[in-house]
């Protein structure tokens, strides 16, 4: 397959699910959404940050007119309209307003072609939030987030083309790493400090810079992805960062932000803590026109982020768009990464899920990825060599309602792949990848 099929493939897995939506849209079976300029009364008592969780419903609660966004991971946005209607569980405790949500999944995987492998597994993550006004114009919001994925074991689950970070020393290839128990503990304070205008403050030992768009587990689009996007460490390495303060300022219509931040990824001791630094240094702007648009762009400077790559920066530069209405939700996202010293690494990543009606989803995530850690042997012939490599992912998952707020989807996917023809000895010619999994989730 040529790269400009690769492309044109990818502009498709894109475009397609959009097509679709757009038919719902004509035959009226999406729910209209509400006015977004439309004001509400001032609220008789505090309440939360106009830009909710994700997680709860947008705008519930906010101080004037609804949000145009709502905070996915970190500190990073996503189009208010991508969901949420039935978020996690609620509870008052005080003045404390309490939520949980979370999932666990289990998988097993097929990964083709002489490098490939089989495996079952379990993905889990769990997330608790407690919020609370600080008089009329302040908040504060304390958020944890965990996972058992180190159960797995150091390598973590095969993962065709993938590579990054270690396991027991060695370099990890065609596998992903698993998730540290410990994937955000942290604190974010927010002060009204115009009308309209809101800055913060967000930070604590584990946590995530303001560096590209919101993380795969927390993208609605990538709802139902088993398989993390081979172009995990161009957007997402640092979505775990031990030592992290963001301060920034947002109105319904864009947010500015920087970070202070560790640039090391976290060490193959996924049970505890690593070291915590400020070494390094992220930019982002967001714009958020409407409840179902959210446009990012950032730039970081990451010092020594693989351990493999000792004494090697990091500058990195990610642009994304995501889009969510009615059903649909849509991400097509871009990063370089800048070695320094070293050569310049892109990636592409597209991907969309569509919620047909309560019940069918279709999904798929097509990624185009230049890597030169697929031989990481310094004695193997194509050692830090740069390939081209694409993958194309589409699935389908059925939704079962168990109980208020709990569900579980049971679904699969099929992965093929696009690749220089120096590959096929250690890759085969063309190889074929499937998953199946079960996935219980509380809240939406």
């Amino acid at each position: 397959m040529t790269y400009r099929t690769t492309l044109a493939a990818l502009l498709a897995a894109t475009a397609l699910p959009i097509a679709a939506a757009a038919q719902e849209h004509d035959h009226g079976q999406h729910k209209m959404e509400p006015p977004a300029a439309a004001p509400s009364p001032a609220p008789a008592q505090p309440a939360p940050a106009p830009a909710m969780h994700h997680g709860a419903e947008p705008g519930a609660g906010a101080t004037s007119p609804k949000p145009n966004a709502q905070i996915a991971s970190g500190t990073a946005l996503l189009p208010a309209a991508e969901g949420g209607q039935h978020g996690g569980l609620h509870a008052m405790a005080g003045d404390w307003m309490v939520m949980a949500h979370g999932y666990a999944w289990g998988a097993v995987t097929s990964q083709g072609g002489p490098r490939g492998d089989d495996m079952a597994f379990i993905q889990s993550m769990g997330m608790v939030t407690a919020s609370r006004s600080l008089g009329d114009s302040a908040r504060v919001e304390l958020r944890g987030m965990f996972s058992l994925e180190p159960l797995m074991g150091r390598r973590g689950y095969p993962n065709l083309f993938a590579a990054g970070e270690t396991a027991n020393g060695r370099a990890l290839v065609d596998r992903q790493h698993p998730h540290d128990l410990f994937m955000e503990l942290a604190a974010r304070v927010e002060v009204d400090v115009a009308d309209g205008a809101t800055a913060f403050l967000y930070g604590g030992p584990v946590g995530e810079p303001a560096l590209g768009p919101p993380a795969f587990m927390h993208r609605r689009s990538a709802r139902y992805q088993t398989m993390s996007p081979i172009a995990h460490h161009w957007f997402d390495s640092t979505h775990i960062t031990y030592g992290v303060v963001t301060a920034g300022v947002r109105t319904r219509a864009f947010q500015l932000e920087a970070s202070a931040f560790k640039g090391r990824e976290p060490d193959e001791e996924r049970w505890g803590f690593d070291p915590i630094k400020l070494d390094s240094w992220s930019l982002r702007a967001t714009l958020t026109p409407s409840p179902h648009w959210a446009v990012q762009v950032s730039h970081g400077r990451l010092e020594s982020p693989e351990a493999l790559h000792g004494g090697e920066d990091e500058a990195r530069t990610t642009a994304s768009v995501h889009y969510a209405r009615g059903g649909l939700s849509a991400t097509l996202a871009w990063s370089a990464k800048n070695r320094v010293p070293g050569d310049v690494l892109s990636a592409w990543v597209a991907e969309a899920n569509w919620d047909i009606d309560a019940r069918h989803s279709l999904f798929g995530r097509a990624e185009l990825v230049r890597n030169d850690e697929l031989f990481p042997d310094h004695s193997h012939p194509l050692h830090d060599q740069p390939f081209r490599v694409a993958r194309f992912e589409g699935g389908y998952a059925y939704r079962i309602p168990l109980a208020d707020k709990v569900t579980l989807a049971l679904g699969g996917s099929v992965a093929t792949y696009a690749k220089p023809d120096a590959l096929d000895p250690y890759y085969g010619d063309s190889p074929l990848s499937a998953t199946g999994f079960a996935k219980l989730t509380l809240g939406d």
